[in-house]
């Protein structure tokens, strides 16, 4: 009795063993689950033709914040599209810096004078970590997001649909995007139009009435 009385007891000591010895593996696992991506707040750009460092967050419109970041951000994790061009054919270089608070996220170099059309290049050391060094075709958006940006090019509001910059960085007020005002400004220069084409259709009119007039009276 005494045997199996020690012999219990040694299952039930080596159980609670096993027991504590996960219990304090799991716990660590359980305290280390992935953070969730810190999120943009700010963008250096630096440039030879730029006077120090030019920062651009929402406080500067939220459009512009976010189509400057658009232009750069999906290069993360895309695989490189192209080699890297010939330097002489790259043109002016500007560096973008994107940043959480005072913490850099996201290195790149964008070219947007490079003949063929804009190029991007990601280098391997990003502050997240080493990323295969990759060459990208730009967006034909870039030179003029980043003139919109305080960057000293030259303007191209043809590349961007909707006229100058298409409205990026500028703020929208919900009036000028209201249904009804433009069907109702639509229909009034409609009806102008075709009061002015019957003014002059009866004006024809009348000229050949007259000249039929004429010549019956000289017949």
């Amino acid at each position: 009795m005494v045997r199996g009385a020690i012999t219990r007891l040694t299952t039930a000591a080596g159980a609670l063993a096993v027991a504590f010895a996960l219990t304090i593996g799991v716990a660590p696992a359980a305290q280390a689950a992935p953070k969730p991506p810190a999120k943009p707040t700010s963008i250096q750009i630096t440039g030879k033709d730029i006077n120090g460092t030019l920062i651009v967050d929402p406080s500067d419109g939220a459009r512009l914040f976010d189509t400057l970041l658009a232009e750069v951000n999906w290069m993360a994790s895309a695989k490189p599209q192209t080699t890297a061009p010939k330097s002489d054919k790259l043109g002016p270089k500007y560096k973008l810096s994107v940043l959480a608070k005072t913490v850099p996220l996201q290195e790149y170099e964008l070219y947007p004078m490079a003949a063929g059309g804009p190029r991007a290049h990601r280098p391997a050391n990003q502050p997240s970590g080493k990323k295969d060094d990759g060459w990208f075709y730009g967006r034909l958006t870039m030179s003029e997001t980043l003139r919109l940006s305080g960057v000293p090019l030259k303007a191209k509001p043809d590349v961007i649909n909707g006229g100058i910059g298409g409205g990026v960085g500028e703020d929208i007020k919900t009036g000028e995007l209201d249904p009804v005002a433009g069907v109702t400004t639509f229909l009034q220069r409609m009806r102008e139009l075709l009061l002015l084409n019957g003014g002059v259709l009866i004006v024809i009119l009348f000229g050949l009435a007259g000249i039929a007039f004429l010549i019956r009276r000289k017949v």
